[in-house]
This record gives C-alpha cells, sequence and structure tokens, in this order.
C-alpha cells in the first residue's frame, strides 16, 4: 500500500469512526454530511468523493464495523480460551451487537433498502464461514457431538444467542454475570446432561 493509499484509509477510519458516533448516538436523518466532515476534520467533498451519498457512508460504515467484530471473533477463537470460554466471550459480543444494530438498524433500514441485502452477504460470506469453522472446532474438542448437523448446531446457537439477546435487555450486569455460568452450562450440557470430563 503507497502513501495515498495509506492516508486515505485512514480518512476513510477517522469517517467511520465519527459516522458511527453521530448515527448511534444522533440517528441516521438527523446527522448531516456536513457535520461528519467537520468532526472527521476532512471535507464534505472527500466524504462524497469516497463513499457518493450519506446513504452509501452508512451502508459502508456498517460493513466496516461488522468487519471489525468479526475480527474479534477471531482473536477469541486462536486465543488460548477452552472451547467454553471462546463460545461465552463470543456469545456476550454477539448480544452487545445485536443489541446495538436492533437499537439503530430498524431507523435506517426503511431509509437504505440495501442493508438487509448487506446483512444477508455478510452473514452468508463472512459471519456463516467463521461459524461453521467454529463448529468444526468444538466437534474436534468433543464438546458439540459428531453426529449433529451444522445445520442444526448453528439453529442451536442462533437460538441461544436470541433468547440470552433478550435476557441481556431485561437484566442488569450483576444478574447477567450472576446467570452467565449456568446459562453456559445449559447451553453445553442441557437440563440434565453430563459435564465433558
Amino acid at each position: 500500500m503507497d502513501g495515498y493509499e495509506r492516508r486515505k484509509r485512514k480518512k476513510m477510519e477517522q469517517i467511520f469512526s465519527v459516522s458511527y458516533q453521530l448515527f448511534a448516538k444522533h440517528g441516521f436523518q438527523k446527522v448531516s454530511v456536513h457535520e461528519i466532515a467537520q468532526q472527521a476534520n476532512v471535507s464534505a467533498a472527500t466524504i462524497y468523493n469516497y463513499f457518493g451519498t450519506k446513504e452509501q457512508l452508512y451502508s459502508d460504515m456498517l460493513m466496516n464495523w461488522m468487519d471489525k467484530q468479526l475480527e474479534q471473533y477471531e482473536c477469541i477463537f486462536h486465543s488460548e480460551l477452552s472451547f467454553p470460554q471462546k463460545t461465552k466471550e463470543i456469545m456476550l459480543l454477539e448480544v452487545r451487537n445485536l443489541s446495538m444494530l436492533s437499537a439503530e438498524l430498524p431507523k435506517v433500514s426503511s431509509e437504505i433498502t440495501s442493508i438487509a441485502y448487506l446483512m444477508d452477504r455478510f452473514n452468508e460470506q463472512k459471519a456463516m464461514p467463521f461459524f461453521i469453522k467454529f463448529v468444526a472446532l468444538g466437534k474436534h474438542e468433543g464438546y458439540i457431538h459428531q453426529d449433529q448437523t451444522e445445520e442444526m448446531t448453528m439453529f442451536y446457537f442462533t437460538m441461544f444467542k436470541n433468547e440470552l439477546s433478550r435476557y441481556w435487555e431485561g437484566s442488569n450486569d450483576e444478574r447477567i454475570a450472576g446467570g452467565m455460568e449456568q446459562l453456559l452450562e445449559l447451553f453445553f450440557y442441557g437440563l440434565v446432561g453430563q459435564k465433558r470430563t
């Protein structure tokens, strides 16, 4: 990457960071390109040159944010944590991310019709391959039964994650910390299952 590309990338990251903060705080409609440019220390023309429209900026910012979340998942995947601990960390991150997205996306998706398509594409091209790799690790380490299909395992993960998200919304940090170990035990061993030895 040459100097120009590095500078461009740095400016884009600055724009993504500022736009994320502003969109999260004020919502898509109330934030102008001029306001983003001012806080990112770039010209509005730079934003239009890079992204074309505010809608495209939002879409690109969202993809950039999701890529960064996936990078965090990859770091957890490659860490020295046990598979149950990796699962716990990834589930907690996923719940936080879902909470953030569910707070902001409904307000924006009606104005930006491509968001649902982008989310589907991200899930298909990036998130699903990661979780398939994660399930393979769980099977390899003996935490996920070999006979479980990827489809049913993913369904189970998704169901658990969605319910965990609902639990999270109605809880305080103390209740979450106290209940997480029990929830993780239920996740791996069910109501009457045996712990892996």
